[in-house]
Parts: structure tokens; sequence; C-alpha cells
């Protein structure tokens, strides 16, 4: 009887081992994932935004603060899981240079217990768009 109650217990240690490293995958994935999404949509958008115009006559590389808006909200929400809600702050878009500074929260729930956990993930980022010269 004793020899039972010891698999017993190593049975339940094992599956509350696997619902604890289920649940802080599930956290490291999902920040690694909003930040690779964060720093990628952000070049991309960067790039979109470059004031062609400005650059052939003058060869200044200024982006249009609108356009750089526009296609990244475009450019995120085609790209992040819909199961989770995202709060994007834009704290500066400078034209020239092009610099741009936001900050993109999450929040993730999930329950190794009875009780429900919640994480705020923050991802920030400031990006300088660099053209060869």
């Amino acid at each position: 009887m004793k020899e039972s109650f010891w698999s017993v217990f190593i049975v339940m240690i094992g599956v509350v081992s696997l619902a604890f490293i289920y649940f802080f995958q599930t956290v490291t994935s999902t920040d690694e994932q909003n930040y690779t999404i964060l720093k990628e949509v952000t070049e991309a958008a960067m790039w979109d935004a470059v004031d062609w115009t400005e650059y052939r006559s003058t060869g200044n590389v200024r982006i249009n603060r609108e356009k750089f808006v526009e296609n990244f909200m475009r450019r995120f929400a085609e790209s992040v899981s819909l199961g989770n809600v995202y709060r994007i702050d834009i704290y500066d878009v400078s034209e020239y240079p092009p610099k741009v500074s936001l900050k993109v929260s999450s929040k993730l729930k999930s329950n190794v217990t009875d009780e429900m956990i919640e994480f705020d993930i923050v991802n920030k980022i400031d990006a300088i768009l660099e053209t060869p010269y």
C-alpha cells in the first residue's frame, strides 16, 4: 500500500509540473511573438511611409506620419493572434530623421489552478530608419 501512494504522489507531481511548464511557455512565447511582430511591422511600415518625392528632390529620407500610422495598424492587425486584446501607444513619430517610439501592451489570461491569472505583457520599441548612404 505504501508503494502505491508513492506512485500516485509521483504522478501528481508530474502533472503539476507539466501544467506549470505549459503556463510559463505560453507567457514567454507570447512575449517573444509580440516583440518580433512589433519589430518587423515597425520596420516595414517605416519603409512604406518613406516620402520618395522628397528623397528624389533633396536626398533627405523623410517619412509621412499619417502613412506610417495607417500602415503600422494595418500590418499589426494582420499579424497578431485574434485571441488577445492589444493596446498600441504611439509616443513619437519624427518625420526627419525618420524615428518612431511606440509601445504595445497585451493581457494574457491563464488558469493553472481554479483561479484566473492575468499578466500584462508590454513591449516598447524606439526605431530609427537607417539607409545606406
